[in-house]
């Protein structure tokens, strides 16, 4: 099917196809076919009527573009997940980050060193210390003791934006919001030998995420989330699903709202890591309700597999 024969038909059977996606309900019964019935145009304005933000909305367009492209047929109800349409050069990269296991496992985010050190010693296998604070004390003495705490425990400790103390106190990686990117000194972050993770929110941020071939890639938030106002709306599993398909050269991290009622539905996307804060930090015995989810992870992985 060609967008220039029936460009509204053919916008209508992208969202029709891929409802999924949608955040909510799209409205497909009044489409306004655009004056450019290029490809791009078709699918940019069926990425936005299924609520994708503009820059995500580009993204898709782009690579549905170099995906008709490549095959020389444009089909709606093939969504584009192939890297090299999405102008991601293969994974084998010089600058990239040391790796992590592709298996994060139960990925426990925790306001404090005494938090860390509680989780690593019941089991949970891959932590991050998200300490806030402005002073600089206070920074390095609660970085230095979640690096001590996980002494003797098979737990991976990743340490939110503070990159400097995370370096100082041989932390095993550090994780960093797309807002910090633009001020942490990722070279310096590398060459000390420290994994990175990254969040994204969207195409748009996996795409910028995936120029500095971090260790891990977050994907989030899956579900409503009281943690923390969110600048994006949660992404489902719907779009969990296809932005696994595109980063599945990365471990990933899915977060946001998982709890157990979803958890089976999460694994299903093929991430290797659920990530969960107050699920713990909220739990009346922590202990108990880590050593619970990863159950019903190693669970699920096995019903799936």
């Amino acid at each position: 099917m060609s967008p220039a024969n029936d460009n509204t038909s053919v916008i209508k059977a992208i969202v029709t196809a891929h409802r999924g996606l949608a955040l909510e309900q799209p409205t497909i019964v009044d489409v306004c076919p655009p004056q450019d019935t290029t490809v791009y145009q078709t699918s940019y304005q069926a990425a936005q009527l299924l609520g994708f933000i503009e820059h995500d909305a580009d993204c898709i367009a782009t690579a549905w573009q170099r995906q008709v492209e490549r095959s020389g047929q444009f089909d709606p109800l093939q969504w584009p997940s192939d890297p090299a349409d999405f102008g991601m050069p293969p994974p084998r990269r010089p600058h990239k980050f040391p790796s992590c296991p592709r298996e994060l496992g139960l990925y426990a985010v925790l306001p404090t060193a005494q938090w860390v050190t509680r989780m690593a010693q019941a089991g949970v296998t891959t932590l991050q210390l998200r300490f806030k604070s402005e002073d600089e004390t206070e920074i390095e003495r609660e970085v230095k003791a979640a690096v001590q705490g996980v002494q003797g425990t098979p737990a991976l400790l990743f340490i939110n934006d503070h990159w400097q103390a995370a370096i100082r106190a041989g932390a095993y990686g550090v994780h960093l919001g797309q807002e910090d990117l633009d001020d942490a000194d990722l070279d310096a972050i590398r060459a000390a030998g420290l994994r990175l993770g990254i969040s994204t929110h969207g195409y748009a941020e996996m795409l910028r995420a995936d120029l500095f071939s971090p260790s891990y890639i977050a994907m989030g938030a899956v579900f409503p989330t009281t943690l923390k106002k969110m600048q994006t709306a949660p992404q489902g599993i719907g779009r969990l699903r296809q932005y696994a398909r595109l980063m599945c050269d990365y471990p990933l991290v899915a977060i946001g709202g998982i709890d157990h009622s979803n958890l089976s539905e999460v694994l299903s996307c093929q991430v290797g890591a659920v990530g969960v804060v107050r699920a713990l930090t909220d739990a009346d015995h922590p202990e108990r309700a880590a050593a619970a989810f990863m159950a019903a992870m190693r669970s699920g992985r096995t019903a799936q597999s």
